[in-house]
């Protein structure tokens, strides 16, 4: 694989995945503060390889497509459900059932009101948190 150039996108990734090993306890704030510079410095995808080559997944995307040479076990895609349109229904799942919520109240004229549940329930069963 050729070394590509990364876009702003690619980094921001970047970024957000060292702000989920600071979350987890992986780096701590001054090794944050060092390879966040380096990762908004970097140019090519392989200036980002060493930065998270003594980290485990979570993985920016630019680097899932290069194949890691210090283990020996391949870099898992997403899960085969994992598709765009269920990462859409997830997310949205809670605010989507507030307003079914709200227009189906109204359209009873206040019979259902036990329909205020509906967005409790929807959001339990997903496991809902705003990204």
């Amino acid at each position: 694989m050729s070394d590509m150039r990364l876009s702003d996108e690619e980094r921001q990734d970047a970024l957000d995945v060292l702000s989920e090993h600071v979350r987890t306890g992986r780096l701590d704030v001054d090794e944050y503060g060092t390879r966040s510079a380096m990762v908004t410095a970097a140019k090519r995808v392989s200036d980002l390889e060493p930065l998270f080559d003594d980290l485990p997944s979570p993985r920016p995307s630019a680097l899932l497509a290069v194949p890691r040479a210090s283990t020996a076990v391949p870099v898992a895609g997403p899960p085969a459900g994992d598709s765009a349109l269920m990462r859409f229904a997830i997310r949205f799942a809670v605010p989507i059932a507030v307003v079914v919520a709200i227009a189906v109240f109204v359209l009873t004229r206040g019979r259902l009101i036990l329909v205020f549940a509906l967005p409790l329930a929807v959001l339990l069963i997903t496991g809902w948190r705003r990204r």
